[in-house]
């Protein structure tokens, strides 16, 4: 699998890029071609074909213009992969609550809108943001969370780890949400066929008395079902609403 990294390229010039302050060319190569265009032909390529797909080449050939053209606008493709991540971060920060939502309000809306964004862009998935570069996009989201979060009664650096807790559960519960959406196509097996290679095995070991424990489960253990809806999956919101409840007590312990 592809793995990719924000900042891999030209840190400084990605920043210029990003704020808009270094420089532009007087004139493009084509008319109508500009720096927002080819992040936006590079997300519709990532988004169609995956990360890996993404190059001067391939974007220039989705935009119908030489490659050349595009490094008059971009050096390459760590700067154009740090623009893509600050375009799709625009997504759906128009709707964040105020402070008089209360805390889980905003952070609810935090996790449900980083889980739409992960299904609408899956190749997030393979960007390593350990050192983001924050653009303006980045930058209104954080202002509207921090926002948000700014009547509860906690030191900023807790805030800000509460925060991170939330994304971190949101990027794994996606993983499997969206590994499980690709398994059939990657085994060529579907998920009944999978497990019914596996059950002869599986029913001699619960027999053996090695998993007494496992063996002794209710036969609808594993019954549940990974519907998808518009809000996301019944276990991610399980899991979402137990987080939440947990940081409930922790605020509380707290005094907040």
């Amino acid at each position: 699998m592809t793995t990719e990294h924000s900042g891999s390229g030209d840190a400084a010039r990605s920043m210029e890029l990003l704020w808009g302050t270094g420089e532009r060319p007087t004139r493009g190569p084509k008319p109508g071609l500009t720096l927002d265009r080819i992040v936006s032909a590079a997300v519709t390529v990532a988004d169609a074909e995956g990360i890996g797909a993404v190059s001067m080449r391939r974007v220039a050939a989705e935009l119908g213009v030489g490659t050349m053209s595009l490094y008059r606008y971009v050096p390459g493709k760590g700067e154009l992969l740090d623009l893509m991540l600050d375009k799709i971060a625009a997504f759906g920060a128009d709707a964040f609550p105020g402070p008089e939502a209360g805390w889980r309000a905003v952070l609810e809306n935090v996790a449900r809108r980083a889980w739409q964004l992960h299904h609408r862009h899956p190749w997030l998935l393979q960007v390593d943001q350990t050192r983001p570069l924050l653009g303006p996009n980045s930058v209104d989201v954080l202002e509207h969370t921090v926002r948000g979060m700014s009547g509860l009664a906690l030191p900023d650096p807790e805030k800000m780890r509460l925060l991170m807790v939330v994304e971190g559960y949101v990027a794994g519960a996606a993983r499997t949400r969206l590994n499980s959406a690709t398994a059939e196509k990657r085994t060529g097996l579907t998920d009944e066929e999978w497990w019914k290679i596996q059950g002869p095995f599986l029913v001699k070991a619960m027999e053996s008395g090695r998993y007494p424990y496992l063996a002794g489960l209710s036969e609808d253990t594993f019954s549940f079902e990974d519907d998808c809806d518009d809000e996301g999956d019944a276990l991610f919101e399980l899991g979402l609403g137990r987080l939440l409840d947990g940081f409930a007590a922790y605020i509380e312990k707290q005094g907040g």
